[in-house]
């Protein structure tokens, strides 16, 4: 009962806010709540608690399921402080309004217009038709996709932790490797090298290949392979979707094996079949997920600018992924194509893409390229950080990667911050919070027109 009266007094006090202001400040709030239970003793393994900047760093990682830590997740936090993360993870990767839902629907509740502007809005979506249905498949499918990962991970990890141990690191793994985090729990042996000693094992990466790959494509193209089964019924959105992420996923696996397979530190002294294996898993995860299983110091600079690419590319609209997505790369990359083949009009299986969202896709695209490069540059000024990793460690925490070449240890309390909050656009995103905070008023209708000018272009 007490639920139900805090569910509606906070639905009216937020009834006059704009949906993205509600996202932005819930948000932060979760992230305020959960840095406060991470500063308790109980949550922390040494005596004492945790110093509150950690703890806030440690929240914003895992609310906006970036992965990158100060401390080893596994040997700092307690059981208790692992589950606050665990929360943290799941709340980040489906958004809160995912979350507000399933009370809603627990408690057999209405979801008014308001809520549904909100979620539309959380979810990337461009219309609010279907949304109500839309949460509930994917409150179900995640159940059962982490469910699944969470049973296959826990037979593989009890032999070696135990019982409960074992339960434990599966679930935590399953619900991070979906959300595209990069936190777990596999530590025990070395600080930060849990995930490097189970690169032999084809049951623990293909598995959690598979929760990356599911989490990453965005609940829009579910909803719509759900309805229409196949290829060529798919919207356009989803079809773009399927097969970017497709070529995404061959193309890394090929160019990972053919610039690290000679290399010693890396690929270079494994087998043939798991230098492949290690290969596909680095070309799924460093585009969203962030879990490193060849330990990214040991890849060569050629290398390295290769995953900056993907990480700010990242998964796709709608997903548990950052970065600026696979639509909006592929929308600019076509139009381009198409531009050189003398054609005024994008048109993609048959649909003409409106000129709008091209001009969106690349105005996201070069907010997230000044981002990167201001901050690459802010970390570069720290003594013994070179370029390509200053903007690679700046490209992971914008494109919420998580992966990292140890320069966040490197860095002062100041540069840390600048992570935080690309951490914190990366997941909002870059559009939501300039209409948040900048576009107060309502959009006036155009009453006039200007004369048309030609200008040289290139």
């Amino acid at each position: 009962m007490r639920l139900n009266r805090a569910i509606t007094w906070a639905v009216r006090r937020t009834r006059r806010w704009r949906p993205t202001r509600i996202i932005v400040l819930v948000f932060l709030a979760i992230i305020a709540a959960g840095a406060v239970l991470l500063t308790l003793p109980v949550a922390s393994r040494a005596p004492g608690a945790t110093d509150p900047f950690t703890a806030l760093f440690t929240a914003v990682s895992a609310v906006s399921v970036t992965g990158l830590t100060l401390v080893d997740t596994h040997a700092h936090w307690t059981g208790f402080g692992q589950a606050v993360i665990l929360v943290l993870i799941q709340v980040g990767g489906l958004g809160f309004m995912s979350v507000i839902s399933m009370f809603y629907f627990l408690l057999d509740k209405r979801v008014g217009l308001r809520e549904r502007l909100v979620i539309m809005e959380s979810m990337n979506l461009d219309e609010m038709s279907g949304v109500v249905a839309l949460m509930k498949h994917v409150l179900i499918g995640t159940l059962l996709f982490e469910l699944a990962g969470a049973i296959i991970l826990s037979i593989h990890f009890i032999p070696v932790f135990g019982l409960g141990p074992g339960i434990w690191r599966g679930v935590f793994l399953a619900v991070s490797a979906f959300s595209n985090a990069g936190f777990h729990i596999l530590g025990g042996h070395d600080m930060f090298s849990g995930m490097v000693s189970y690169g032999e094992s084809p049951v623990v990466l293909l598995t959690m290949a598979v929760l990356i790959v599911v989490g990453s494509t965005g609940f829009y193209v579910w909803e719509d392979i759900l309805k229409r089964r196949r290829f060529r019924r798919l919207h356009v959105h989803s079809k773009l979707v399927l097969i970017i992420t497709a070529v995404l996923i061959g193309l890394g696996m090929i160019m990972y094996l053919t610039m690290e397979g000679t290399n010693p530190n890396s690929l270079g002294s494994m087998s043939g079949p798991q230098r492949v294996l290690v290969s596909f898993f680095q070309s799924v995860s460093t585009r969203t997920a962030g879990f490193d299983v060849i330990g990214q110091s040991t890849l060569t600079d050629d290398t390295r600018l290769l995953s900056i690419l993907f990480m700010f590319i990242g998964g796709s609209s709608g997903s548990t992924a950052g970065g600026v997505k696979t639509v909006t790369i592929g929308i600019l990359v076509l139009s381009a194509i198409s531009v050189m083949r003398g054609r005024h009009d994008l048109v993609i299986f048959g649909r003409k893409i409106a000129p709008g969202q091209i001009l969106n896709a690349a105005t996201l695209v070069l907010i997230g390229v000044l981002l990167s490069l201001v901050g690459g540059v802010v970390l570069f000024r720290t003594e013994g950080v070179a370029l390509v990793d200053a903007l690679y460690e700046t490209v992971a925490a914008y494109g919420t990667a998580g992966l990292s070449l140890g320069v966040i240890e490197q860095v002062g309390r100041l540069e840390l911050v600048l992570l935080m909050c690309y951490m914190f656009f990366g997941k909002i995103g870059v559009i939501s919070l300039s209409i948040a905070f900048m576009m107060r008023g309502r959009v006036r209708s155009v009453r006039y027109t200007y004369p048309t000018e030609h200008v040289i272009i290139g």
